[in-house]
């Protein structure tokens, strides 16, 4: 069982609680496949042979994702095929879907207690179930979300990664020195795409440009720190997913990207985007040899901000407002308030693949230009330009 015990997995099979104090969890239980409700941690089941499963991809045939939420025996998949694998119909938990909190320094206040419990109870070093030390360093990227992470271990190593000129490293530099606090910088090239974005379409099955962008400077990241001694890897993910972080949660009903008529709707939608990216996030940090830790994303942090009403996630052009509130104090103010872009867009790595792809003939006229040149890479082969 990966991220928690049988036992909590079974108390939350009896009395049917989506998020029953865990950072989520995937495995076997009682000869049961079993999944958390928001798939923080990945599991697969081999669509030519069912009976076979694994936490990695890599080690099956035919590797189809157990839906988020599933409690389902080991023969359940067996009639199952193709996209039905990672259909969300009759799941064991659903997100809970409460009223909003009418009072908003109760929400706050509930929303500040679960974050701060939950970042503090990260242990600067630990032991695996061998026996061996893990120590923990933070991905820092300048933001409210990692800040508040890295305040919760306050002596633990910050890195970062990006290409030189980048916004997430500036912002890093500022964020760190405001908080006194130990940053690595890990300087992107394009030798790092060009020889780690085939690794990563093996280690993830895709090729699409937007989740290479996305795990490239994750994966440097938990590379620098392996090197550098350390086991695990604290990172803010699920805080722009759970508080309203989103240009297009801020703009529903009119963003035609959401179908909710709500900020509250559109954040539940969005919601729903978990499971995949936890898949690409956890697959691609353990290929570099860490282990994430994902303190924002624990059952508490969920349960205080589904309970959040639209305004403290979104007011005017302010963004994650609760999760800004709760940590004044935390985090210095320069930090807690500063605006941060999506960490394909913030390291440069989108830029500088969509370059590279120009470059090797694959023009934006073409149709899918990036995703054909990230082919080309894994195949080795000479480009198609036709």
């Amino acid at each position: 069982m990966d991220g928690t015990d049988p036992g909590t997995v079974r108390d939350a099979i009896e009395t049917r609680d989506p998020l029953p104090g865990t950072t989520g969890f995937a495995g076997v239980v009682d000869d049961q496949f079993v999944r958390d409700v928001l798939g923080r941690r990945p599991l697969f089941v081999d669509a030519d042979d069912p009976g076979k499963w694994a936490f990695e991809r890599r080690t099956l045939g035919n590797p189809k994702p157990v839906p988020a939420g599933t409690v389902r025996a080991l023969d359940g998949f067996e009639e199952s095929s193709g996209t039905e694998y990672c259909a969300s119909e009759d799941r064991f938990w659903t997100l809970p879907d409460p009223d909003p909190v009418s009072d908003a320094d109760d929400a706050v206040a509930a929303v500040r207690a679960a974050v701060l419990d939950r970042t503090r109870a990260i242990e600067p070093s630990s032991e695996d179930s061998g026996g061996h030390s893990e120590e923990i360093a933070i991905a820092f990227s300048g933001g409210v979300d990692s800040a508040v992470v890295a305040a919760g271990v306050p002596d633990a190593p910050c890195y970062v990664a990006g290409f030189e000129g980048c916004h997430d490293i500036a912002a890093a530099r500022n964020a760190a020195a405001a908080m006194d606090r130990d940053l690595r910088v890990v300087e992107l090239t394009h030798d790092d795409i060009r020889e780690r974005v085939p690794e990563l379409v093996e280690v993830l099955g895709r090729t699409n440009p937007m989740d290479l962008s996305i795990a490239l400077p994750l994966v440097r990241v938990a590379e620098a720190a392996a090197a550098d001694g350390y086991d695990r890897l604290a990172l803010g993910q699920g805080a722009d997913e759970l508080f309203g972080g989103y240009a297009k949660v801020s703009k529903a009903p009119e963003d035609p990207r959401v179908e909710a008529e709500t900020v509250r709707g559109a954040r539940r939608e969005l919601l729903g985007t978990i499971p995949d990216q936890a898949e690409r996030d956890v697959l691609a940090l353990r290929s570099a040899g860490v282990e994430p830790v994902t303190p924002l994303l624990h059952d508490d942090v969920v349960a205080a901000a589904l309970r959040l009403p639209g305004d403290l996630l979104v007011d005017g052009d302010r963004r994650k407002v609760a999760l800004r509130e709760a940590a004044r104090g935390v985090v210095p103010d320069s930090v807690r308030t500063a605006d941060k872009k999506a960490v394909q867009y913030g390291t440069y790595v989108s830029r500088e693949l969509d370059r590279l792809a120009r470059q090797a003939g694959f023009k934006r006229r073409m149709e899918n230009h990036v995703e054909r040149y990230v082919r080309s890479l894994v195949d080795g082969s000479e480009p198609d330009l036709d």
